[in-house]
């Protein structure tokens, strides 16, 4: 089941927060989420996130999930909203960042030279929209996507100077290869 169909099953299922519960939470401890964000335009938040995405302790197991065949925007969706529960953004800039987060991760996979699936199905269907975060993502972005992913050749001005350079300086990662079908894995044709 994926995520969206979770969330729609929580929906009709009434198991969830009545409308105005969060202003009953003490306003003296808000959730993270629940302040002002701490990024709040596009070009610092993609910094942060390739940041994020190169620390040593995410690098190695990212690319070896891309390696594996973990869709891109399924790792761009998972990684976005965590950030977002964690404060870093609010929705609007969250949605703002699904396609720089996602040509960061392609970029960081050409790097190593990695076959990358874009979404969950790319092959089978020629004319769907994808959900990301739960919102119809245009077709047309999807294909430029796809491009970049297939072609290795990220738009100019998704990734700054200081990122490509900064790049250079990643670890090779020479043990990454397509993991054995595993119980918790993805079943195949899915």
């Amino acid at each position: 089941m994926s995520a969206l169909e979770q969330y729609r099953e929580i929906q009709l299922s009434g198991a969830r927060p009545i409308p105005g519960q969060s202003l009953t939470n003490d306003p003296e401890n808000p959730a993270p989420y629940e302040r002002a964000p701490e990024f709040t335009s596009v070009h610092a938040a993609s910094e942060y996130m390739f940041e994020r995405l190169t620390r040593p302790e995410v690098y190695p197991n990212t690319m070896q999930a891309i390696a594996s065949g973990t869709p891109i925007m399924d790792i761009v969706q998972s990684v976005l909203f965590i950030e977002f529960e964690a404060g870093k953004f609010n929705p609007d800039l969250m949605y703002m960042m699904v396609e720089p987060t996602a040509y960061i991760l392609i970029f960081l996979g050409e790097q190593l030279d990695l076959d990358m699936v874009i979404y969950t199905g790319e092959m089978e269907d020629e004319d769907a929209e994808e959900q990301i975060l739960g919102t119809a993502f245009a077709e047309e972005r999807l294909k430029k996507l796809q491009k970049a992913g297939q072609s290795g050749v990220v738009p100019a001005g998704m990734l700054t100077p200081d990122m490509q350079e900064k790049a250079k300086d990643l670890p090779e990662l020479p043990d990454l290869k397509p993991a054995d079908q595993s119980l918790m894995s993805r079943p195949q044709g899915i």
